[in-house]
C-alpha cells in the first residue's frame, strides 16, 4: 500500500485527522497491511499489545469471554473505525479480543515504530500526544456519563 493511501485512511480517523500533512505523512511512512479471514483471532485478551489498528475493508468484533456466559461482543467495527490505540501508549496487556467478523484488511502502526518517531521529532510527539490525550478525556467524560446513568436508573428500580 502507499505511504498516500494510507495517509488519506489516517487522516479520516478522529484519533489523527488534526495532524498537520506533514506529520500524517512521516506516520503513514511507518503503517502496514495485514489481511485477516473471517474468524481469525488478531488479539486476546491478555496479550501484549504492540499495534494499532484501523479497518480498510472488512469488519472486526471487539469481545470478552464472560465466566459462564460465553463471548459477550462490545462492538463490531466497520471501516474506518480503528482498535488497539492504548497499546501505543501504554504496555500492558489488551483488554478485549479482536476477532475478524467479515474477511478484513487492517492498516496497522507497530509501537515501537511510533515510539521511535516520537523520540525523534518533539514537534510530532506533541501533537500526537495531545491528541491522544484529548481522546482519553473524551472516552473518560463518556464513561463518568455512563456510570452516572447506572447509578442515578438503579435508585429508581
Amino acid at each position: 500500500m502507499s505511504t498516500e493511501i494510507a495517509k488519506q485512511a489516517l487522516a479520516r480517523t478522529q484519533l489523527f485527522c488534526s495532524l498537520a500533512d506533514t506529520h500524517l505523512t512521516r506516520l503513514a511512512s511507518l503503517t502496514g497491511v495485514e489481511k485477516f479471514r473471517r474468524g481469525e483471532t488478531i488479539f486476546k485478551q491478555g496479550d501484549k499489545g504492540e499495534k494499532f489498528y484501523l479497518i480498510l475493508e472488512g469488519r472486526v468484533r471487539i469481545s470478552r469471554d464472560i465466566a459462564g456466559m460465553g463471548e459477550e461482543a462490545l462492538a463490531i467495527l466497520e471501516p474506518g473505525n480503528y482498535f488497539g490505540e492504548m497499546s501505543l501508549i501504554d504496555n500492558l496487556s489488551r483488554s478485549a479480543d479482536a476477532i475478524v467478523h467479515e474477511s478484513a484488511t487492517l492498516l496497522t502502526l507497530q509501537r515501537r515504530d511510533l515510539e521511535d518517531l516520537l523520540f525523534v521529532d518533539r514537534e510530532i510527539a506533541y501533537d500526537v500526544l495531545w491528541v491522544f490525550i484529548r481522546t482519553l478525556c473524551a472516552r473518560l467524560r463518556e464513561t463518568d456519563d455512563k456510570l452516572t446513568f447506572l447509578s442515578v436508573s438503579s435508585k429508581f428500580e
